[in-house]
């Protein structure tokens, strides 16, 4: 039995393979390491795109999909029967959990202005002081999974209160459901987006969220961008009513042109949350135990269910 890994350093950090399995590393998908045939467990490239789920007609044997990312919404409906869909749920946590408090510091502190004008060789005390800031802060998590728990341990220090919100309401750890939103909002200063995209996800953040929002709070989407409506986030910022911080947009990337890039009231990173130094030997634990599992025929984690 094969199983094909995209990276070079995922040889050496999964280390012994369970016997009887032989992994191979496939970095370009033209060059075949061998033939496909046989090849029951794959781990596509990160962050893959349309041609590497076009790619799953080519493992006629595959039965494991074992993606290294958080979200699966790229490969929902596009997997076969008969193989199971596997993500990389708690890979993730630490290293997107940072990106939104310094998304949220960043914000709040003013610094990108303040990047903004060191390039200028500008001492610009007048342009943004005084500054916000996070203490006392109300944060509504919109996504109460094991980011979301990241998120709230990490932001915990900074004197601020938590409302959580996840697709189920789950009244004994204080979670409260999608339905609740429009009474949640209003009483938020910061919204922190870490919904998966679904189809119940998919312009969750419309025009009737945005205006739920009081004025000057801020909106962090770390999910995904179709998750929020571009036009709706554009009409609020270009009001100067909302603030928002966001690593992820809709269109992706977002075309030089777009209107987005000029507003002074928006923090954007090229989707680079979970791009760490780390990132690589947590996601290669991951698979090295689901590969033992597989092996020995014991039911994997992280699988993806329908409705996702």
């Amino acid at each position: 039995m094969k199983a094909w890994i995209p990276h070079p350093e995922g040889l050496r950090l999964l280390g012994e393979p369970p016997p009887g399995v032989t992994v191979e590393l496939l970095a370009d998908p033209d060059r075949l390491p061998s033939s496909p045939d046989g090849v029951r467990f794959w781990v596509p490239p990160f962050l893959s795109g349309p041609d590497a789920g076009a790619f799953l007609a080519r493992l006629p044997d595959v039965e494991v999909v074992q993606l290294l990312s958080a979200g699966a919404d790229a490969w929902v409906g596009r997997v076969p029967d008969g193989v199971t869909l596997c993500d990389a749920r708690g890979v993730h946590d630490s290293h997107t959990a940072e990106w939104v408090v310094a998304a949220i510091l960043s914000s709040l502190r003013g610094f990108a202005p303040l990047a903004r004008a060191q390039a200028r060789r500008e001492w610009a005390y007048d342009e943004v002081a005084p500054t916000d800031e996070l203490a006392g802060k109300r944060v509504l998590i919109v996504g109460a999974g094991s980011i979301g728990a990241a998120v709230r341990d990490r932001l915990a220090p900074f004197e601020v209160s938590f409302t959580l919100v996840a697709r189920t309401p789950r009244p004994d750890q204080g979670v409260h459901g999608v339905d609740e939103l429009p009474a949640l909002l209003p009483g938020a200063d910061v919204v922190v987006l870490l919904v998966p995209l679904t189809d119940q996800t998919r312009g969750l953040v419309d025009e009737r969220f945005l205006a739920a929002m009081p004025d000057g709070a801020l909106l962090v989407n770390a999910a995904r961008g179709p998750v929020v409506s571009t036009p709706a986030l554009l009409a609020e910022l270009a009001s100067g009513r909302l603030r928002a911080a966001v690593d992820v947009t809709d269109p992706e990337p977002l075309p030089a042109d777009h209107p987005l890039w000029e507003l002074p009231n928006l923090l954007l990173t090229p989707h680079i949350g979970g791009s760490v130094r780390g990132l690589l030997p947590r996601a290669y634990r991951l698979v090295a135990e689901q590969l033992r599992r597989y092996a020995a025929g014991e039911e994997l984690t992280n699988r993806v269910v329908d409705g996702y």
